[in-house]
This record gives structure tokens, sequence and C-alpha cells, in this order.
């Protein structure tokens, strides 16, 4: 006898030593080892069962179903990193969407008791891709909720990319007006000159990327307290059509990031229909590769539930602004919020903005209105989710170095989305936003024109 069929003869006799009535003769079966195994962890003796399992994985080191089985009782008794070998070494021997949809799962279980929350719930989203139906789907997205509400860290990400016809900004017209107290020093009168280069629109693509990252780091039945990490990066490239309007600008020129780092505290009240929320968090800001702005910012929210589903929300915030390459401003900002279901089953959602700036710079002071709804239709379209907003936006300026009579600007905006809920690549689905919009001011130099199509994806669940 080799000493390899010894090692394996010797482990099948103790994995049948722990069966009862072990003292009188008995022969099994892989299959019927197998069956034994699942049914001592269901009993709740998980170290019988691991015992089985090392008696059926050392006659056949790529019995899957035995891996399996090991993964499973190696966790029940805290034996995490050999739970998440044997979970790996099932993967491996995985071929059908059954057997990858089993093994994801045994392995997020065993990351999860060992505190892995975030690597379970990747695994999850893995099990949800190789869920062989509706029903195991479901399971993998409720145990991906159950590990996800369990988990310290929360991270949001997003990545879109999107066609636009004004990637800086610029002027929709031709033509603008000098500065008009140099103007009528030097000439007498208003003067009209030739807008040109980066001061007109230049279309491109936008490629963005966020990160939202919260750590919980003391929680209760009705309080949550975070530290909260942000990032907003956009890279352009410009069309054709830009560079030869613009020949010396480059995409980087209109590069935009944004990074900060916060504290935020939420809490449960109003015999739990309400929910408050507060948060205080610095960053940085930098514009075509230049250190732009330094902030502060304070929000603090409250949110209530009516009856039937209507919802009422209000927020207050204020920024404080340390310009570098722009003027110091202080800004405050309120939010109204509205929502209700329709009898159609569709759900509108409605918000009020008031605003309010002072600066150093008179000319960057500002007062601002602005209203919006946006309408979630209850019926799919072509399969997707669709929404439908709509934005006006009026700001005064009561000071301008282009007219005595101050800067008045009006934008109005419409957005349409799709979110494709039937297309679905480990729990993420792909979205579409049509945006247009137009701002009237009566200085020429800052009406504009925008229109783009954003590409990106979000998470299912």
């Amino acid at each position: 006898m080799t000493r390899s069929r010894l090692r394996t003869g010797l482990a099948l006799a103790l994995a049948l030593a722990a069966l009862p009535g072990a003292a009188q003769e008995a022969t099994l079966t892989p299959r019927e080892l197998r069956g034994t195994a699942v049914e001592a962890l269901r009993a709740g003796a998980p170290g019988r069962a691991y015992a089985y399992s090392e008696a059926l994985i050392q006659r056949d080191p790529n019995d899957r179903e035995a891996h399996l089985i090991r993964s499973r009782a190696a966790r029940d008794i805290g034996e995490y990193d050999e739970a998440k070998r044997s979970a790996q070494a099932a993967w491996k021997l995985a071929e059908t969407d059954g057997e990858k949809f089993a093994a994801s799962m045994v392995m997020a279980q065993a990351l999860s008791s060992n505190g892995q929350r975030t690597m379970s719930q990747l695994w999850l989203r893995r099990a949800v891709e190789h869920a062989p139906d509706e029903a195991m789907a479901r399971r993998a997205i409720r145990d991906f909720k159950y590990v996800r509400a369990r988990n310290p860290w929360a991270t949001e990400l997003s990545f879109a990319i999107t066609p636009d016809s004004n990637i800086n900004n610029g002027s929709s017209e031709r033509s603008s007006f000098l500065n008009y107290q140099l103007s009528e020093v030097l000439y007498g009168q208003p003067v009209e000159y030739q807008l040109d280069g980066t001061a007109l629109a230049l279309s491109g693509i936008e490629y963005a990327l966020g990160i939202n990252t919260r750590y919980r780091f003391s929680e209760t039945a009705t309080r949550a307290h975070d530290v909260i990490f942000t990032a907003d990066v956009r890279h352009y490239t410009l069309s054709s059509e830009a560079k030869a309007i613009a020949p010396n600008a480059e995409g980087n020129d209109f590069a935009f990031a944004s990074y900060s780092l916060g504290y935020g505290h939420r809490g449960i009240n109003f015999d739990r229909r309400g929910e408050y929320r507060m948060l205080v968090d610095l960053g940085q800001s930098w514009y075509g590769g230049d250190e732009y702005a330094r902030f502060a910012r304070l929000s603090l929210g409250q949110s209530y539930k009516l009856e039937n589903g209507h919802r009422v929300n209000a927020r207050i915030a204020g920024e404080h602004q340390i310009g570098v390459k722009t003027s110091d401003m202080d800004t405050v900002r309120a939010d109204f919020s509205y929502t209700l279901p329709l009898p159609s089953g569709s759900v509108l959602w409605t918000n009020l903005t008031l605003a309010t700036a002072s600066s150093n710079v008179a000319a960057d002071e500002f007062d601002e209105a602005g209203l919006r709804a946006q309408i979630t239709f209850a019926k799919p379209l072509m399969g997707a989710t669709a929404q439908l907003g709509l934005w006006a936006r009026t700001r005064d300026y009561d000071v301008s170095p282009h007219s005595r009579d101050g800067r008045e600007d009006n934008r109005v905006q419409a957005d349409f989305n799709m979110i494709f809920t039937q297309v679905d690549y480990y729990g993420f689905n792909p979205t579409m936003r049509i945006s247009a919009s137009k701002t009237n001011s009566n200085i020429s130099l800052f009406d504009a024109e925008r229109f783009g199509i954003n590409f990106g994806i979000q998470s299912a669940f």
C-alpha cells in the first residue's frame, strides 16, 4: 500500500469512526459520505462534517462538493482561512453557473464571518452574476443587502463618458462688449468685440469618475457616525472642431478634480418617520491641473415621511471658499423638496432652491432661485426605467464690469435618464442621460448652450 493510499484510508477510517454505530462494520460510497457530511452540517455538527470532507478530498482533490462542505464546516468552527481556501478551490473546479454560484456563496459567507465584508459583497455580486435562476439571484441580493447593512465601509463608484457640445461652458455668441467702465474712458461708448478661442463653446468628450466612501465608526439603532471621503475627477478630450476654434487649447486645460474629507452624523427621529443629517467637510479643488480653491462646508438636513408615500426634505448648507485661482466666497444655500406618488404609479419629485453668495470680488456676488421637477415613470420604456427632469434657475449679480445694470443669467435645462435594468453585469446596470441646457444673459459673454449624452453605470441593488 502506498503512503498516499494509507493517508486516505486513515482519513476515511476517522470519518467513519465519527459516524453513529461506528462499532459496526460500515462501507460508504463517496456520494453517501457527502450526504452524511451535509446532514452533519444541518445537525449542527461542523466538526464531523469537516472530518468527512477531509476524507473525501484526500480520496479525490478535485471533489468540488467536498471542498464546498469543508469551506462551510471550517467557517462554522472558526477556521476562516481554511474556509476561504476551500471555497477558492471549489470556484476553480466549478464549470456551470450553478457550481459557480455555490462557490461564490460559500466564499462570501467565509469572508463575511471573518470580518471582510467588502470582499464578501464582491463575491455576492459574482453569485448574482452566476445565479442559475431568479430565486437564487434574489437570495444572493438579500445576502448582499444583509452584509452591506453590517459593513462599516460603504463605497459608491460612478463612471461616465459624455460627448458634450460645451465642455468649457463657453459662450454661444460670437461677440460681446468690453468692460463698460474701460470702454467709456477710452472710447466714450460701449465697444463690441469678437469672441474667439476658449471664450467660445468647445465640444469634446468628458470622462468622469466619482468616489464616495464612508467608514461608520459608531452606530446604534437610531444613530450613526461616519468618516466620509469624496472625489470627483473629470478629464476632457477636444473634438477636431474645437481644436480648429482654439488651436492652442488642450482637453487638460479644463480638467477638474475635487477631493474632500469630512464627518457625517445621521439619526432617526419623529417616531421613526424622520431622519436628520449633518455633514461637515474640508476639501480642495484643481482646475486645469492647478490648485483652484480650498473649501469648508456644513450641511444640515431633515426628511419626514408623510402618509401614502409622500415625503418632504429640507436642507440648509453653507460653504466658505478660499480662492487660489478664483475669488474668496461664502455661499448659503437652502433646499426644500417634496416627493409624491402619482395615481399612475409614477413618482414626482419637486425641489425649490434659494442661494446667496458674498465675495471679496463684488462681481462674483449673486442671489439665486431655482425650481426643479423630476418624474420617474411607472412603466418601463424599452425595458428601462425612465426619468424626465426639468430645471429653471435665475441668478442675479448686482455688479458686473460688463454692464451698468449688473448681470442676470436665466438658465433652463432638461434631462432624460434611462436605467437599463434588464441589462445586468455583476449587479450593475448601464445608464444613459440626455441633457440640454440654455443660459440667457444680458451679457453675451455668458450666453451658453449645452447638449450632452452621458453613458454610465450604476448599482442595481
